[in-house]
């Protein structure tokens, strides 16, 4: 198991030198860089350790201009080498590498101080005792300093067993979400080799352990995503520090052949990725954390921006609708910074939430962290880490307190996926199921929610419960009615839908399906009864007598045809007594058209969905629904007057089209058919 180290410091301070002495390996690959001795873009070395293990090197510019290179190296990395010349000593690029590590949340570190040969020994005591006070004011404080001449090789053994203990304090720490979840490679570069087609590379992440500890990596053969752009294609082949291997899991720099991939359509900032937990978004839910003072040292100056004013002359935290760069993984990205209402809630430790507004969609998890810097002058903003890169919208945003978002926050800081799939439900409402499960996709492990599952989502549990609550109103005010001892479920359901839509803004099945399973869950308890297609409160519900429930079953089957007889007769024959007629009227069991003929209510949706069917293609006429439905004229007239009643067709001089209230053409707070109330029959009769 390895890690991915990032060196850091200014120009000229032997980044480059000291990695070659190291281990072996000229990270400047670039004909130019060579040429001109400085490094231009990311080069990469690797370390083999005395005890068979690796460390992956990622080595940066240090000239100002190249600072975003520079965070594209950084970008991925687990621990830092800060390297300071011993006879320039910090400088500009030494503070602001720094402070960029410092947003970044990079805690293990190590020191070289080079060039010690060319100074005298109180100049490098010197230089490590101005390193040790600015590395306390950042992420890095306590990190060892090692005094090295990477020429004549001093201080190398020093360092490479500091090299190796970072590695152990670095494994210890590394978070829940680094190797676990799906594989994903953040692209930091693109090219083509003859013979074998595109090759991305980037330091892998994920792959690497489950929930039962295991994990397959990513393996060659294997087809993945490539994110923001949706696209697709195949491992052809993996190479891991110029080796060809077959698997690959999280945590070194790592080399992908893709096939069936132009390299024209791939760019620095892409995820490859496979499995869930790789979102696209253009609008993030962030914890900011204040930039380090890095300016002159004194003892008034503290470690980090608190409220007020810093003295490089920025405003902590940042002003609502301020711009920024978003540097995140490889990728960079113009923000605007909302920082009003809802939005802006203060945190432990000095934070603040905000949603940054990207200029275009990126790949992007919960938990990456990442840097805003000013756009000019080009000094570091903020660091941060994303909470949620589907943050609610609409009416959803009601939900977003202060104590929803430092709930979500501290779950994210603590890499816990049922925390974090619970912080995020109470703050939506209700979230997909999908969602939730990518959640536990992306860090390895199965969440255990303590909110209600319901269906095709996930509803908060007050959510759930007030659903509940109305659902029982409904059905026991309804049951009051003098005209049904019983609400039809259609009703339920609609209304519930639109209930959810005012709360969480949950929409179409999802919000439907969400309605079944409230309406299920109180049945399955007893808080309420199931009568085929309508609720009856169990206190409403003594029963039946047996006699009269085979009376009543025997009446409904007589009529579950396209031509029934007369209901008087029916009930005769059946032996259902009044009383018995209503209370199948009544669970709406059979449907009366007329004074005499009633359907039940199976042949009475046969019907309507013929109806409707038809009258959706050529107008309805009679002769057209008699032939169809193969009875007569007696019955297609109360049928065609019944639905015309009803809104389920609708007369035109060329015939029946379908009505408002009919499947095809329904208003939105229309009942379907199965629901429709007695009333109107009553009346009639």
């Amino acid at each position: 198991m390895t890690v991915v180290v990032g060196t850091a410091g200014h120009i000229d301070h032997g980044k480059t030198t000291l990695l070659r002495a190291l281990t072996g390996i000229d990270a400047d690959r670039l004909p130019e860089e060579q040429r001109r001795g400085m490094t231009i873009d990311v080069g990469y070395a690797h370390l083999d350790l005395d005890d068979g293990s690796v460390i992956d090197f990622v080595d940066v510019p240090g000239h100002d201009r190249l600072v975003g290179n520079m965070l594209v190296g950084t970008g991925e990395i687990d621990a830092a080498l800060l390297v300071v010349a011993a006879d320039d000593g910090p400088r500009a690029q030494t503070l602001e590498h720094l402070a960029l590590l410092d947003g970044l949340g990079i805690t293990n570190g190590i020191v070289a101080v080079t060039k010690v040969d060319a100074v005298p020994d109180e100049r490098v005591a010197e230089v490590v005792d101005l390193v040790g006070r600015l590395l306390a004011r950042t992420t890095l404080a306590g990190s060892p300093i090692v005094p090295v001449a990477s020429v004549l090789g001093l201080g190398l053994d020093e360092l490479r067993a500091g090299l190796l203990a970072l590695r152990d304090r670095t494994l210890a720490s590394r978070s829940k979400g680094h190797l676990a979840g799906p594989p994903r490679l953040a692209i930091d570069r693109v090219f083509v080799i003859r013979g074998h087609g595109t090759v991305v590379t980037g330091s892998l992440r994920g792959g690497g352990s489950d929930a039962s500890g295991g994990g397959s990596g990513l393996v060659r053969g294997a087809t993945a995503r490539i994110e923001p752009d949706g696209l697709s294609a195949r491992v052809r082949g993996i190479e891991a520090r110029n080796a060809a291997v077959e698997r690959v899991v999280g945590g070194g720099r790592t080399a992908l052949n893709l096939g069936g991939i132009d390299a024209g359509a791939l760019r620095r900032g892409m995820v490859v990725t496979i499995g869930r937990g790789v979102e696209v978004s253009d609008r993030l839910l962030v914890a900011l954390r204040g930039p380090a003072v890095l300016g002159p040292l004194g003892p008034e100056r503290g470690a980090h921006g608190a409220q007020g004013v810093m003295p490089n002359g920025a405003s902590w935290p940042p002003r609502d609708g301020a711009r920024a760069r978003l540097h995140i993984g490889t990728e960079a990205v113009d923000a605007r910074l909302g920082r009003s209402g809802r939005d802006a809630a203060d945190l432990p430790g000095g934070r603040s939430t905000a949603i940054l507004r990207l200029v275009h969609p990126i790949a992007v998890a919960i938990g990456d962290r990442f840097v805003l810097r000013r756009p000019s002058p080009g000094e570091v903003l903020a660091g941060g880490v994303v909470l949620d890169p589907l943050p609610a919208r609409g009416v959803a945003r009601r939900r977003t307190t202060p104590e929803r978002l430092a709930d979500l926050a501290s779950a994210v800081a603590a890499g816990d996926p049922d925390a974090i799939s619970g912080a995020l439900v109470a703050l939506h409402g209700a979230l997909p199921t999908e969602r939730v499960g990518a959640v536990s996709a992306l860090f390895g492990e199965p969440a255990a929610l303590g909110s209600v599952g319901v269906g095709d989502v996930v509803l908060a549990p007050d959510v759930a419960d007030a659903l509940k609550r109305r659902v029982v109103a409904l059905v026991v005010d309804g049951g009051a009615s003098p005209v049904s001892a019983a609400v039809p479920v259609a009703d339920v359901r609609r209304d519930l839908a639109a209930a959810l839509r005012r709360s969480t803004g949950l929409v179409g099945t999802a919000a439907a399906s969400a309605s079944d399973r409230v309406i299920d869950d109180l049945v399955d308890r007893g808080r309420l009864v199931r009568d085929r297609d309508r609720l009856v409160d169990p206190a409403r519900a003594p029963g039946l007598p047996a006699a009269l429930e085979v009376a009543m079953a025997r009446l409904e089957a007589l009529l579950d045809v396209n031509a029934p007889p007369g209901l008087a007769a029916a009930s005769a024959e059946a032996g259902c007594p009044p009383d018995g007629v209503r209370a199948l009227e009544s669970a709406g069991r059979i449907v009366r058209v007329d004074l005499d003929l009633a359907y039940s209510g199976t042949a009475y949706r046969r019907l309507v969905e013929t109806a409707v069917s038809m009258a959706a293609g050529v107008p309805l006429t009679p002769a057209a629904l008699r032939d169809a439905t193969g009875t007569s004229r007696k019955y297609v007239m109360a049928l065609i007057e019944d639905f015309d009643r009803r809104g389920i067709l609708r007369r035109t001089p060329d015939g029946h089209v379908p009505g408002r209230r009919g499947p095809e053409g329904r208003a939105p707070d229309a009942p379907a058919p199965d629901g429709i109330s007695q009333t109107t029959v009553a009346s009639k009769r």
